[in-house]
């Protein structure tokens, strides 16, 4: 099948781009270095991929992320960078079959992991705008993990807000300001962990041991903008033009198929007016008409990924496979 053929709204990857992108990290941060994040593909296919190409533990941003890898057989070591006091979840994670640590930062949170039969932790400590405890609470927190029978592997901070900067030198100055207070952490928590970082921090984060990116696979947008990134654009929206006028042309992949978070999408073909529930509004460089086929690429693949049932793959333009998104949900 042409991807013309495809009932639209469509998501689809380019297999060349995707292979491509995971061998060019798999030989900047071979096996252990990299915790490939699952939260950008939420696809156990895809992270088979990963697994294949030398990285045997993931990161899960949902409990769902963790049972679907575990499921999978991918649960060598599973990691869940995210606080959840949910018993029921914990418990089902607990009893997976797979090694799984989870993150917390609060006496509430460990209470709920010892509850539940969790084995083990990091310390999550802030170290930009989300979850995490202080430095100062560090140390508390992993002894009392230790007396609920919770072993500590260690500490993670994820530097977020530096991650989408496009100048490096700016970039690098968030990232190193944040490490240092992991670093401090880390210092009186122990633990052979130290885990953090993403795509936009992979080749400058020196001060982790293990990298938690994720959108490396296929891309975002926002990282379009940095001159060190390797990686290229793979995740395309195939859309069809339903109507058009004398000015611009209206497809069918609105805001409800694609993550808007980080803006409008881009298409190579022309401007991007906006996006509204089911339609989006492009002005071509050459006349469009009702019945053609765009493909607008998406600004932020996380959210996007997460709209979707199943992801096509392509290569030449011709369709080869179809594989469940089944780490959805939560």
């Amino acid at each position: 099948m042409h991807i013309d053929e495809l009932p639209t709204p469509a998501l689809w990857a380019d297999l060349d781009v995707l292979e491509s992108n995971i061998a060019e990290m798999a030989r900047r941060l071979p096996g252990n270095r990299l915790r490939p994040h699952v939260k950008a593909h939420k696809s156990t296919a895809l992270a088979t991929l990963q697994y294949e190409a030398g990285h045997k533990g993931f990161t899960c941003a949902t409990p769902r992320e963790v049972l679907g890898l575990a499921q999978a057989g991918l649960g060598d070591d599973l990691l869940l960078a995210n606080e959840t006091v949910d018993v029921n979840r914990l418990t089902e994670m607990a009893t997976s079959g797979a090694r799984v640590t989870v993150a917390v930062d609060s006496e509430a949170t460990i209470t709920a992991a010892a509850a539940a039969g969790i084995k083990e932790c990091v310390i999550d400590i802030r170290v930009g705008f989300r979850c995490g405890c202080e430095v100062e609470e560090a140390h508390g927190l992993a002894e009392l993990a230790r007396k609920s029978n919770i072993g500590v592997r260690g500490v993670m901070g994820y530097e977020g807000h530096a991650m989408g900067v496009v100048d490096l030198e700016r970039r690098r100055e968030l990232m190193e300001s944040a490490m240092e207070r992991l670093i401090q952490a880390h210092e009186v928590v122990g633990g052979d962990l130290v885990t953090g970082g993403g795509t936009g921090t992979h080749a400058i984060n020196t001060w982790v041991n293990e990298i938690q990116a994720g959108s490396y696979v296929l891309m975002d947008t926002a990282y379009t903008e940095q001159v060190d990134q390797p990686f290229r654009q793979g995740l395309f929206l195939q859309s069809t033009i339903v109507s058009v006028a004398e000015k611009f042309a209206v497809c069918d992949a609105g805001l409800k198929a694609q993550g808007m978070d980080h803006g409008n999408p881009s298409w190579s073909g022309g401007e991007v007016l906006f996006c509204s529930d089911e339609h989006t509004n492009v002005v071509p460089d050459n006349a469009l008409k009702v019945g053609e086929r765009i493909s607008l690429v998406p600004a932020h693949i996380d959210p996007t990924m997460a709209k979707h049932q199943s992801l096509h793959i392509v290569r030449d333009e011709q369709v080869i496979d179809r594989w469940d998104i089944d780490l959805r949900h939560w």
